[in-house]
This record gives structure tokens, sequence and C-alpha cells, in this order.
């Protein structure tokens, strides 16, 4: 099959690989959409992930398909259902998955090769993070479940009351549909910060009451305080993974604010935290990673009853063949989410 194999930094090659073959647990899905992501896109730049892979290896995370091979054991699924599955899946005996906090699994499974002809899901993903795709709902709106997941996990630990004002700094996919899923779902004032025009109107198609382009905005947190009577922002969402971004959040919020600083920084970087606005002003600084299958379950759900118009996040679509490419467009910021075909 023709697949997708990363390298190193900015190395990405399409080659000809063994199709899968299940073990015992495990499914084949033949793949029918494949969709870019900001992760992607920060992995590729730099040649690697601290948690999830090492290259070389198959490379792409979100994808939806059809089953077309099925291992011993796996039961409840047959050849030609429609599923969604997950890039990770808890152990579900650790220390931490006794105590439900999944996303801290230091056994997670994960899996990627996603921007491939075909996909093997591992047996732990099968049982607890494959999910069955609606006949009305289309492949690539369902590799989406995937970030939606992750972003649903943040904003539970976020500490959103109703009308809070919530400032999100980011105007890619995750950025995005934090103001999605905020505006709709937690009926939050939202303030987006972005670099791109043509995105932040999408964010106000999604919800944002006010868009900002941080191109012609000299000082980010004084218009969060002109904006909220001089205090700051109830909540703060950090959806770059720009360690400077970190320490803008911090500055954005108002006594008592939680800070989410959601986008995960190279390896190695730091930040400064003024320590007496820290304590004095009661900040709650969250750092949220990853998902868990309560909220891969929601993120389908969500998804599926077109109560937000995610498909606004998908630029375009293009055959495997063009990925080299479609990277190339997402570093210049030209598109935001591509499903390939």
């Amino acid at each position: 099959m023709l697949a997708a194999l990363l390298y190193g930094q900015e190395d990405l090659r399409l080659e000809q690989v063994p199709d899968p073959t299940p073990s015992d647990g495990e499914v084949v899905i033949k793949v029918g959409a494949a969709t870019t992501c900001g992760t992607d896109l920060k992995v590729w730049r730099r040649g690697g992930h601290a948690k999830m892979l090492t290259p070389p290896t198959l490379f792409g995370h979100e994808a939806a398909g059809t089953i077309v091979a099925i291992g011993a054991d796996v039961q409840n699924w047959q050849i030609g259902d429609r599923v969604v599955a997950n890039n990770s899946a808890p152990c579900m005996k650790c220390f931490f998955c006794q105590r439900q906090e999944y996303s801290l699994c230091p056994h997670l499974t994960w899996n990627n090769g996603t921007f491939a002809e075909y996909l093997k899901i591992p047996a732990p993903i099968v049982e607890h993070n494959m999910l069955s795709v609606p006949d009305d709902l289309p492949l690539e709106l369902a590799a989406m479940t995937e970030p939606l997941a992750c972003v649903l996990h943040g904003i539970s630990r976020s500490n959103i009351k109703q009308n809070d004002r919530v400032v999100v700094l980011g105007d890619g996919a995750i950025g995005l549909m934090f103001v999605g899923v905020l505006a709709t779902e937690k009926q939050a004032q939202v303030l987006l910060w972005g670099g791109n025009n043509q995105r932040l109107e999408i964010g106000k198609k999604l919800g944002a009451v006010q868009t900002f382009n941080y191109h012609q905005t000299v000082d980010i947190p004084g218009v969060v305080k002109e904006l909220t009577d001089g205090w700051g922002a109830d909540v703060v969402i950090e959806a770059t993974g720009v360690p400077s971004v970190w320490e803008t959040a911090i500055a954005c919020a108002r006594p008592g604010a939680t800070v989410n600083l959601f986008g995960g920084c190279p390896r190695d970087t730091s930040i400064t935290v003024n320590t007496e606005q820290l304590h004095y002003s009661e900040l709650t600084l969250k750092g949220v990673f990853h998902n868990t299958p309560e909220y891969v379950r929601s993120a389908l759900s969500l998804i599926s009853s077109r109560k937000i118009p995610f498909e606004l996040l998908i630029s375009e679509q293009r055959p495997l063949k063009d990925l080299e490419q479609v990277f190339a467009d997402m570093k210049a910021r030209r598109v935001i989410k591509v499903a390939m075909l």
C-alpha cells in the first residue's frame, strides 16, 4: 500500500509498504479520510514527538474508514462497518487509570499511520476507543473526533461558567474548535486572537463575539483588560504551543482566573511566571494533555449532531499523493485542515 513515513525534520516520504494484517483483537480499516492536524504539522517541523512517535515511522493520527479485515477474538464488529478510531487507548489498569486520569496513563497504546491506504487498529483501541460512524456522517467529519475529544477534555478542566469571558489565543484548528464549543455549548463570550484574517472570520462564524489579529495588536493583555472592566479574562485558553504565548495567556487573566496552557511547546522549553501575580491573584494554571474514552465518545456525538459547523475547518480535500504539498500549505497557513482522501 501507499503510506507516508516521517523520517525526520520536514522529511516526509510516500512509500510502498506491506499491507497490514490484523493480529488477535485487531482490525484493519481502509482509510476513507485522514485529516491533517496542527500536531502533525508540529511533529513534521520538529521531526518527532515526546509521546506519540519516534521516526522513522508511519505518520498521521486522525482517520475514519471502513473495516476490511478482522483478527481473532474481535467481538461486535463486522467487515464493512464504518468506524473512527482514536489514536490511543489507556491500559485501564495502572495507578492513573484506576483514578480515571486516563490521559496520564504511562502505558497508552499509541497508533500512527493514518496517511495511508490502510490502517491497523491495535487491540486496546478496538476495545476502548473505536466507534461506529453514523451512515449519514461524512468520514472527513468523523475523522476530527480525536482533536475535538482533546478540546472537550480541555474545556472540562477549565472551570468555565455560563457567560464567562474567555480569551482563546490561536486560530488553528484546535483554537477554532475551542471557539465553537465554548460559544455553543457553554454560552461563553469568546474573544479570539490569531494571525490570519480568514481564520478569524471562521472564528466569528463559530461564535466568537470579537476577533483580533495579533499582528495589529501591540499589547494583547492590555486590550483584554480594556474589554473586561480592567480585570482580565475569566478563563484563558492557550492554543499555539509557543512559550511566549503561554506567558501572554497568564498576563491576560483576571484575579481568580483559570489559564489552560493547552498548546504543547517544544521539548525542554520553559516560561517565566510572576510569583506575586500567581500567588496574590490566586491564578489556576493548568496543563491539559490529550483525551479520554469519555471525551472520544462525546466528540463523535457532538460532530454527529451537526450543531457546530466543523466543516468550516476543512479547507479542501486532496489525494494522498499531494501530502507533501499539503504540509507546505499548512506551514504557510494557507489551509487549516485538509481531508486526505
